[in-house]
């Protein structure tokens, strides 16, 4: 039953970085290479002792493959001709 949950949280993580870059197309650059920059440092972190358990786990890995994919994708999408400045 936890490989399922985890399936389906990580499907979820890619699947909602994806769904709104797609409906809302992606920022300024800088935000999505700041969220490449927090996702590797939340990954890299150390776990405190207090917080390992499997639903801390799926917490911090839905939130790091979130960041990732939508900081990449952002990243890989960005068109500056598309963003007009009023």
């Amino acid at each position: 039953m936890f490989t399922m949950l985890a399936v389906l949280v990580y499907v979820a993580a890619m699947a909602i970085p994806i769904y709104l870059l797609h409906h809302y197309h992606s920022q300024a650059w800088h935000w999505h290479v700041l969220a490449v920059i927090a996702s590797i440092v939340l990954g890299l972190a150390p776990l405190p002792d207090g917080f390992q358990g499997r639903g801390f786990d799926l917490m911090l890995g839905f939130v790091f493959v979130s960041l990732l994919f939508w900081g990449a994708g952002g990243l890989l999408v960005y068109h500056p001709a598309h963003h007009k400045h009023a």
